[in-house]
């Protein structure tokens, strides 16, 4: 056998994929949670008038009060995800809502939410339903306790690609030579307790944005291996709760310190499963213990119940599986050729933006998708003025149209800014103007350096179709960033 035949034959414990299931679903169902319970969902996807697309993806639209359900649809995949219970149905349901949530409007795109979707994606070709889970109950036939080694890594190269891409585009002059944006951001949380006065030292955010990036270019060789595994683990932990302390930025932290866990050994992870099948067995216990009480039947319950049996009605017994649960499970041929294509597409797609002319970090053409994480800080303003073939002229109030987040977003994005433009066009044409002309007076500032114009006021941006060639109308940046 080559070394590459051996590599794809070779087997391991499925126990790692099942917590990964477990948590990572349970994870889910607690953001979509969060959304319903902070009237999210509401401000963010029902209240505002006009929504930003992706280019290609225009047809991806909020559906009014019917988005509640987009999101009830998210959340109860994710649990049943989490259960294991109708999984390849759920993780499809699961990847597509998701998905469409992450797309409705431009303007709350979070890199987060693309790992997330992308991860949504793998487990629909993972067999992490297999054992320790609600289907694996009540279908033994489907049980096994072994899986191809590359499923988990699978998981593992995608977390890889994820940070190593995020070091990589930390390699620039203005993250390590000036320690932007952090000299920005963290002076104004020297609020904080116990570190805040650090925050206010000069020598601080430079501290902050090397380690950052030797962060991300390590960590995933680091966790990769045996003798190094906890150390790492324990910076990952460190890094991300402190992440989280000092950016809003939800769940990103919590999914990355529980996903990290993929690369413990199965060991590790069966033991996780057996602590938690006793946890659940006493709390069961207890619980079956007081209830028998309060109806003075005790003698009819037996309170003494084996982690093994409370085990098993939760779908986390496999020794209950037929004889398959000792038989390795072989994958479909297809799955490695998506996989193939899928991780080939996620090595090429963050350098997209070779292709295109000017300082990525003021065209932000090729910019999302490419994991740059908090590179930037950027302040913008447009103040849009409407005209037509008859001398019209109508200046634009962007609160009219536009919440808050909306007009920040659109401020500093081209992109955006021409889609605003269009939805102008098209609103003032209904008003009664002859061939609406749109122009725009704007400034961004980038990473602390003065504001300069984005687009040039005399230029007509409603006759601007979008496309992904390059935007020549963008207003050269002057200033030179080096770096990848």
């Amino acid at each position: 056998m080559t070394a590459i035949e051996k590599y794809f034959s070779k087997q391991v414990s499925i126990a790692p994929l099942a917590v990964f299931r477990i948590c990572f679903g349970l994870l889910i169902f607690g953001s979509m949670l969060r959304f319903w319970g902070n009237g999210w969902i509401s401000s963010l996807y029902i209240e505002p008038k006009y929504f930003f697309s992706f280019y290609g993806f225009e047809w991806i639209k909020p559906l009014g009060v019917y988005t509640y359900a987009i999101f009830f649809v998210c959340a109860l995949s994710s649990l049943l995800v989490a259960l294991g219970l109708f999984y390849r149905m759920a993780s499809i349901l699961l990847f597509l809502s998701f998905t469409y949530i992450e797309f409705m409007d431009a303007s709350t795109y979070l890199n987060h939410y693309y790992f997330i979707s992308l991860i949504c994606f793998l487990l629909i070709f993972l067999p992490a339903h297999f054992a320790y889970a609600f289907d694996a109950k009540r279908n033994p036939q489907w049980t096994y306790k072994y899986i191809p080694q590359w499923n988990l890594d699978a998981l593992k190269l995608m977390m890889a690609i994820l940070y190593f891409y995020a070091g990589l585009a930390k390699l620039n002059s203005d993250w390590l030579l000036h320690a932007m944006p952090l000299k920005i951001w963290l002076p104004a949380r020297n609020d904080m307790p116990i570190l805040g006065s650090l925050f206010s030292n000069s020598i601080t955010p430079f501290v902050f944005s090397w380690a950052g990036c030797l962060y991300d270019l390590s960590i995933p060789f680091l966790l990769w291996q045996t003798r190094m595994r906890a150390y790492a683990y324990g910076a990952v932990v460190v890094f991300h709760v402190l992440t989280a302390l000092l950016f809003p930025i939800g769940m990103f932290p919590h999914i990355m310190m529980v996903a990290a866990l993929i690369f413990f050994s199965p060991k590790f992870h069966e033991t996780l499963i057996h602590k938690f099948a006793k946890f659940m067995a006493l709390i069961s216990t207890k619980f079956k213990g007081n209830y028998h009480r309060k109806a003075n039947s005790c003698n009819s319950f037996q309170a003494n119940i084996s982690s093994r049996e409370t085990a098993a009605s939760f779908g986390l017994n496999q020794s209950a599986a037929s004889t398959k649960s000792v038989q390795a499970y072989l994958a479909p041929s297809y799955v490695k050729w998506v996989f193939i294509v899928f991780f080939a597409a996620q090595i090429l797609l963050p350098f997209r933006y070779i292709f295109y002319p000017g300082e990525l970090f003021w065209t932000e053409e090729g910019y999302r998708f490419s994991w740059r994480v908090m590179l930037m800080e950027k302040a913008g303003y447009a103040q849009f003025t409407i005209r037509d073939n008859w001398g019209k002229m109508h200046v634009v109030n962007n609160t009219e149209f536009l919440t808050s987040l909306q007009e920040k977003m659109m401020c500093t994005q081209a992109d955006l800014l021409l889609q605003y433009a269009h939805i102008l066009r098209n609103h003032y044409a209904k008003l009664g103007f002859d061939k609406p002309q749109v122009y725009v007076d704007s400034y961004v500032a980038l990473n602390g350096r003065l504001g300069k114009p984005l687009v040039g006021s005399e230029t007509n941006l409603a006759e601007i179709a979008d496309s992904f060639a390059p935007k020549t109308w963008i207003i050269p940046f002057t200033d030179d960033i080096k770096g990848f």
